[in-house]
């Protein structure tokens, strides 16, 4: 890690964890293999970004710590990085159990419970929602492709759209870290 922190993925500790490092990673980590057009990558901390407005699109009035629970929801990887999902399917629990106790203990480090099912099933719809926007606007996908690995498309504003335009490493790490700082002081 930058912080100097080892972090044991298979015991890992929330004192090991520093958003520093998670921000740095996921701007380095490429959504879809980084084959998506123009100079920058669409990076998972820029993802991580668009599911945290589209789950405030979709419900409105969450709280700070529901925002944090949907800005993290993908830190583990700034560890594992993006294995893509048929590895994560060839290897199974193994790799969700990592995915877990990472979460675990980022959600203890930074004060968060556990979201209830219902939240977390917020967090997955948000999730599906960016990827099926993600997939047209970026990877091109055609829409009802999109649909059949995403679910329905979402209408979303243009200020969550906006976010789909790829950034500079630097920025996508800046504004990452300035959204956690926002909700973790409110």
């Amino acid at each position: 890690m930058l912080s100097g922190r080892r972090l044991d993925l298979l015991d890992p500790s929330p004192l090991d964890i520093e958003v520093a490092d998670i921000a740095h990673g996921l701007a380095r980590v490429a959504r879809w293999n980084g084959q998506t057009a123009g100079p920058h990558v669409f990076s998972v901390a820029q993802h991580s970004l668009l599911v945290e407005a589209v789950g405030l699109h979709l419900t409105p009035g969450c709280t700070p710590a529901q925002g944090l629970e949907l800005l993290l929801h993908d830190a583990p990887e700034y560890v594992v990085g993006d294995i893509i999902s048929p590895l994560k399917a060839a290897i199974g629990d193994s790799y969700k159990g990592v995915e877990r106790r990472l979460l675990a203990a980022i959600r203890r480090r930074f004060g968060l419970q556990a979201p209830t099912p219902a939240f977390a099933r917020l967090v997955k719809r948000a999730d599906r929602v960016a990827a099926h926007a993600e997939a047209v606007r970026l990877a091109g996908f055609a829409p009802d492709e999109a649909t059949r690995y995403f679910g329905r498309h979402e209408t979303l504003p243009e200020p969550v759209l906006a976010l789909l335009d790829p950034w500079p490493t630097a920025q996508a790490q800046a504004r990452y870290l300035d959204r956690f700082a926002e909700l973790a002081k409110s």
